[in-house]
């Protein structure tokens, strides 16, 4: 497990609380305004989810994603505990909002 802590551009706090790198890399953390979220690596992608604050369960529904990300893994290396962490904390920060359907 890797502890890693840096700010981003806002000035929010970004923790990430599990690393696993590689082919298979994942991991989870939580930003300073309460929102938690988690990161894969699948099929030549790196996929981050956004979840909304104050969750009712330990694991997250389909419908508490805020936010999703995705980017090419393409001169990024995924076996390096820093470059993932880099790329989480700017997938995050470009992150767009997920359309909630009306009600």
């Amino acid at each position: 497990m890797t502890l890693a802590a840096a700010p981003l551009p806002s000035g929010t706090e970004f923790v990430i609380e599990d690393i696993t790198t590689g082919v298979f890399g994942s991991g989870f953390g939580h930003l300073g305004d309460g929102r938690s979220f988690s990161f894969r690596v699948h099929r030549g992608l790196l996929h981050v989810e956004i979840y909304r604050p104050r969750l009712a369960g330990p694991v997250p529904l389909p419908e508490d994603v805020m936010a999703s990300a995705s980017r090419p893994l393409t001169d990024l290396d995924i076996d390096d505990v820093r470059s993932l962490t880099a790329a989480v904390r700017d997938a995050i920060a470009g992150a767009t909002a997920v359309p909630r359907p009306p009600y």
